[in-house]
């Protein structure tokens, strides 16, 4: 029993082996189709797409450079504005400050709290009285 089966496995496989030499030499002959084409036709088409290729990458730098170029001049649109911009909230800003300065002077002014200005001036009148204070005193 044991060499009916041995016997049915070699049968079956010089079919098995039949069908693989068949498909093994359809794809050498493929290869062999391929490569005489190529020999044939590939240095034109070879050719060919190399021009194709420069082309696409000749159009693809020239779009690449404008989109930058535009996209520049947007950025120094964009910087003008805001430096515009800028020098405007300054001056609204200096205006802010110099009303509320002048505004908590009113006020303490209104309470009254001396000023900065008030301050130094009766500071300079008493260095001057100071000052005459000494000499009356050095003659007497």
């Amino acid at each position: 029993m044991a060499n009916v089966m041995l016997r049915k496995k070699i049968d079956v496989q010089p079919a098995v082996f039949s069908d693989v030499k068949r498909y093994a030499r359809t794809i050498w002959l493929a290869g062999l189709g391929v490569y005489a084409k190529v020999g044939g036709e590939g240095s034109e088409y070879f050719n060919e797409l190399v021009k194709s290729g420069q082309h696409v990458e000749s159009r693809s730098k020239k779009v690449a450079v404008e989109q930058v170029a535009a996209a520049n001049s947007q950025i120094d649109q964009v910087k003008r504005h805001l430096s515009s911009i800028k020098g405007l909230v300054e001056v609204q800003l200096d205006k802010v400050e110099h009303a509320f300065d002048s505004r908590v002077a009113s006020a303490l002014n209104r309470i009254g709290i001396a000023s900065k200005h008030d301050v130094e001036t009766l500071s300079a009148k008493l260095e001057a009285l100071t000052a005459l204070l000494e000499r009356v005193a050095r003659k007497h």
